[in-house]
């Protein structure tokens, strides 16, 4: 899809959809007692724990940036789910938050893979080192917004992480634990390079970027400011934090 439409439909409208569905099912038709009656919590937490790690791993497989950034997607939602499914005050917390924390992140990422094709037509990651010192501001922005992906301070996505670590502590589930240091650690595998190859990597065998500029403004403008909104969600907790305590 167009990176326009990519950008909505991984950040706030389709793929949000879904996930938004199946947490009102367990929060208000199930219903936490419910759900713990049942057992049907950790059970779930498990599986959608194996799919945060294996779409980490098959996101690290990706050169293309836009496949790289879909298959997080999926990874990311996965935590939202993860949370709920925990059936704690913290999880539940640390899965709703994600809501926000994941739209401005994403949307971020891909306004900058779409910023990126504008100015240069390259989609490969291969094809991008030493393409920041061109494009900073694109590049910085991508960089702040891999922080709430990877889970990083300041960032919102260190907000989520921490709650769910909290809360699988309060389930008693060092496997959850674990899962989430393991999904960490991939994380930080293949946004993390990304931003270092872009403004310190080797430039590609005979490109010299001539000509080479940031894309037009109508587009760095809206991806400068999602980006600091991914940050301040991180400072300011408390913002989405408030709303989604009176949830449950």
């Amino acid at each position: 899809a167009p990176t326009p439409v990519s950008a909505l439909l991984h950040a706030v409208a389709v793929v949000k959809v879904g996930v938004f569905s199946t947490t009102r099912v367990m929060l208000y038709v199930f219903g936490v007692n419910t759900m713990s009656a049942l057992n049907l919590g950790i059970p779930t937490a498990y599986f959608v724990s194996f799919t945060i790690l294996m779409a980490s791993v098959i996101a690290l497989s990706k050169t293309n940036l836009k496949a790289r950034l879909a298959y997080s997607t999926i990874s990311q939602l996965s935590y939202i789910i993860l949370g709920v499914a925990l059936l704690t005050p913290a999880g539940i917390e640390g899965g709703l938050i994600h809501i926000a924390n994941h739209a401005f992140a994403k949307i971020t990422l891909f306004f900058c893979a779409g910023a990126i094709f504008v100015a240069t037509q390259k989609k490969d990651l291969s094809e991008m080192g030493g393409l920041g010192r061109s494009m900073p501001f694109t590049f910085a922005a991508f960089g702040l917004a891999s922080l709430t992906m990877i889970g990083a301070p300041p960032a919102g996505g260190f907000v989520t992480k921490w709650l769910l670590l909290v809360g699988s502590m309060q389930a008693h589930q060092i496997g959850i634990l674990l899962v989430l240091l393991a999904s960490t650690l991939l994380n930080v595998a293949y946004f993390a390079p990304i931003t270092y190859n872009a403004f310190f990597g080797k430039r590609p065998e005979g490109e010299k970027y001539e000509g080479i500029k940031e894309a037009p403004l109508a587009m760095l403008i809206p991806l400068m400011i999602t980006s600091i909104i991914s940050i301040l969600l991180g400072i300011y907790p408390n913002i989405f934090l408030n709303f989604v305590k009176g949830v449950f």
